[in-house]
C-alpha cells in the first residue's frame, strides 16, 4: 500500500516515504551524536529507535496520523523530515535533521522551504511552528531568514532552552526561490521544531 505521505521534490532533494529498506538509514541518523545534541534530545538505544521506525510504517501511514519523509539527495539518504500537528500550540511543527556531512550546503534551508510549500500548498496552513535549541547559531540563522518570528524559549526539566518560531505562510510560496518548488506529488505512485542545519 502507497503511504498517504506524498513524494516531494526540491531542486536538490527527494523526500520520499520511508520504504522498510530505509530502517537503517533511519537509525544510523538518529544514533548520531551531533544529530541528538542539536535536536536537543539524548541518544536513545538502538532498539528504540527501530520500534520507532517501524510504527511510522505500521501505524502513522496508514492512519494518515502526520506527513514524515526519508530525504535523499542524488541517490544517497541524508536526513529526515515531518509536518504534524504539535502539542506545544494549536498549530503545526516543521521537524528536520540532516547528517553531519551534509551541513553547510544550503541543504536544510533549502528541505526547509520544500516543507513550507508543502504546508502551504497542500495542507493549507497560514503558519507553521518550530522548536530550535538556543546553542543552535546554524538553525536560528536559517529561521530568521525565513522571517520567523519568536514566540517564547521554554526551559527544559535539564536546563536546556529552547526557541519556539513561528513562521507565517501567507505570501511565503511567492516569494521563496522558484528552483526550491517541489513538484507536485506524484498520485498514485510512491520521498520543529526546524532542526535543520543548512
Amino acid at each position: 500500500m502507497t503511504p498517504p505521505t506524498p513524494p516531494l521534490r526540491t531542486a536538490r532533494l527527494e523526500f520520499t516515504p520511508y520504504r522498510p529498506e530505509d530502517e537503517d538509514h533511519f537509525v544510523a541518523l538518529l544514533r548520531d551524536e551531533e544529530v541528538c545534541r542539536w535536536m536537543g534530545q539524548d541518544r536513545v538505544p538502538e532498539a528504540d529507535i527501530r520500534t520507532l521506525f517501524r510504527a511510522i510504517l505500521t501505524e502513522v501511514y496508514p492512519t494518515r496520523r502526520f506527513d514524515v519523509w526519508g530525504l535523499w539527495h542524488e541517490g544517497t539518504y541524508i536526513g529526515h523530515a515531518e509536518v504534524k500537528k504539535t502539542g506545544n500550540v494549536d498549530g503545526h511543527e516543521l521537524i528536520t535533521a540532516l547528517a553531519p556531512a551534509y551541513w553547510g550546503r544550503g541543504l536544510g534551508l533549502e528541505a526547509v522551504r520544500g516543507l513550507i510549500r508543502y504546508a502551504a500548498d497542500t495542507l493549507r496552513l497560514k503558519e507553521v511552528y518550530g522548536m530550535v535549541g538556543a546553542g543552535n547559531a546554524a538553525s536560528l540563522a536559517l529561521c530568521r531568514r525565513l522571517g520567523a518570528r519568536h514566540v517564547r524559549d521554554v526551559v527544559g526539566d535539564d536546563g536546556t532552552v529552547t526557541t519556539m518560531v513561528v513562521i507565517p505562510l501567507v505570501d511565503k510560496v511567492d516569494r521563496a526561490d522558484r528552483a526550491d518548488r517541489p513538484s507536485e506529488a506524484v498520485v498514485p505512485e510512491p520521498e520543529g521544531q526546524v532542526t535543520a542545519d543548512g
